[in-house]
């Protein structure tokens, strides 16, 4: 933008005319106008027109703008040394750059100084054209003063934002029967989900925030694609909330800096580690613009453990190399003092997870945790199938390893590959009895298919399989597989719509099973 000072000067000194027919403004932009002429802050003194490294002693307007600096001090400049005098101004800009002149003028007469006749002539004869604009001038920084007052007595808060995505799906399920026999009998369904973040700063730099999530979701019992209704948690959508509509508080947790390197997480409701740790699945791990299956988010083997109350953090010993670890205890639990609950005799997840990155375009991360599971909820798969992983050893408490890998790779600028790959070590604590587990995964996204912002997605995977059990219950005996196919469509900034379907082969594991299809269109609102 050009200076409003700047504006005066071209007019000082080449007493060039602007008629009244000049540049019309609606009074929004006015108001902005002035509002940028009266942060100061933006601009610098000049006290040489040399300062100035795009005006040019062969412009010509440069003999006005040097007597005005050397004469009357009345030149301001942007931060990076510019002048951006071929910027159009408005009759308001000019009527500000005048008076700053006038005042500056002013400042002289009574400090003894005597500016040149000519000059004083041509300030008389803009004084004469402009004195409605300076007068409307006046008038409206009085106006943005008020509304300014009005807002800071009226604003919601100063140190919270608002934040709210509203979710609108239609879906349904087909196939021959559902997994483990019976008709599969799914109708079509219309759900959604509301989410309102109130994101609060307690720093001046505001680099803290403490995060109260407000949920709602109508998709319980025949509006949720699950076992109940398919016969597998492997066509469950990764953006369900069950929830009856009912506010909950989902999140309650607060992040702040350790020191200039890391950043540490204190929670009390819903924290998971895959809020600290990195997921490495840029464009499909979002519930609300990410992948429409519940699998293809992120790792089950080592992100999809139960998010509650604990603590993390993160430090960063470079750009590349960065260090993550967490401790988890279950929401349901962690609040619960009877035996074998509360925050650290309950279920939990203790985590560390090494995040480096080779080049500006690969991200890799190396993840532990450990985790205890009580036997009454020993689903090892994170609700993405229903195999021998969720039901290891026959309720019997559970003690577990899980290692996982994954990766992202901007292959070009359009295109991305993503994957995983997680290995469980899981113990039985009432017997002597070990079982394993492997999943995987891989994502591809083209970005801007079809217009800028878009994306075309395809992910395909193996969920949770038990390869091994020491326990009778015995290991999955074949192998299930989910593929993905969507189109993200970003319809403006804050709509995005996402129509796709996702396919299901041999559910839970067992071929016997026919594949199940889930077709969704997803409408997510941002505001």
């Amino acid at each position: 933008m050009r200076t409003l000072l700047g504006g005066a000067s071209v007019a000082l000194g080449a007493t060039v005319a602007l008629s009244s027919a000049a540049i019309a403004e609606d009074s929004k932009v006015v108001l902005d106008q002035i509002s940028q002429y009266n942060d100061t802050s933006s601009f610098a003194q000049v006290n040489s027109v040399f300062q100035l490294r795009d005006v040019a002693p062969s412009d010509w307007a440069f003999d006005a703008l040097r007597n005005l600096v050397e004469k009357y001090n009345c030149i301001v400049g942007y931060p990076d040394g510019t002048f951006r005098g071929n910027r159009p101004l408005s009759r308001y800009e000019f009527a500000a750059g005048l008076n700053a002149c006038m005042q500056q003028i002013e400042r002289l007469i009574v400090g003894g100084d005597t500016p040149d006749a000519a000059d004083i002539t041509r300030l008389r004869a803009l004084v004469q054209e402009f004195e409605a604009e300076l007068a409307t001038l006046g008038a409206r920084v009085d106006d943005i003063e008020g509304r300014v007052e009005f807002l800071e007595d009226n604003q919601f808060s100063t140190t919270t934002k608002l934040k709210g995505e509203a979710i609108f799906t239609v879906a349904n399920a087909f196939g021959e029967n559902r997994a483990g026999g019976g008709d599969l009998d799914s109708q079509v369904t219309f759900n959604n989900r509301v989410r309102l973040n109130l994101d609060t700063s307690f720093r001046e730099d505001g680099k803290d925030r403490l995060r109260t999530r407000l949920q709602a979701g109508n998709f319980g019992g025949s509006g949720t694609l699950r076992d109940d209704i398919t016969g597998t948690d492997s066509t469950r959508l990764g953006h369900d909330a069950s929830t009856g509509n009912s506010i909950e508080v989902d999140d309650l947790y607060y992040y702040f800096p350790l020191g200039q390197k890391g950043r540490g997480y204190v929670s009390a409701v819903g924290l998971g580690i895959h809020n600290i740790f990195d997921i490495n699945n840029p464009y499909f791990s979002s519930s609300g613009t990410g992948a429409l299956s519940r699998f293809a988010r992120r790792n089950p083997a080592t992100l999809r453990r139960s998010s509650g109350a604990g603590a993390g953090f993160n430090y960063k010993f470079s750009d590349k190399v960065k260090f993550s670890a967490a401790y988890i205890a279950s929401d349901s639990q962690a609040s619960n003092p009877s035996q074998a609950r509360g925050l650290f005799n309950g279920e939990y997840s203790l985590g560390a997870q090494l995040a480096v990155s080779p080049s500006d375009s690969l991200d890799i991360a190396f993840t532990y945790v450990n985790g205890y599971d009580r036997g009454d909820s020993d689903d090892l798969s994170g609700s993405t199938t229903d195999g021998r992983a969720t039901n290891l050893f026959g309720g019997s408490p559970i003690s577990s390893n899980n290692f996982g890998i994954s990766s992202s790779w901007a292959v070009s600028e359009k295109f991305n590959l993503s994957g995983w790959v997680g290995y469980t070590d899981a113990s039985n604590e009432s017997a002597d009895e070990d079982a394993d587990i492997w999943t995987w995964a891989a994502q591809l996204a083209l970005k801007d298919v079809g217009g800028t912002g878009n994306v075309l997605g395809l992910m395909f995977g193996q969920p949770p399989k038990v390869t091994s059990n020491d326990n009778m219950i015995g290991d999955d005996s074949d192998t299930s597989y989910i593929a993905e196919l969507q189109y993200r469509y970003k319809l403006n900034k804050n709509i995005t719509i996402t129509p796709g379907a996702y396919a299901v082969f041999n559910p839970n594991h067992n071929d016997s099973n026919d594949t199940i299809w889930v077709g969704a269109v997803r409408t997510t609102f941002k505001f």
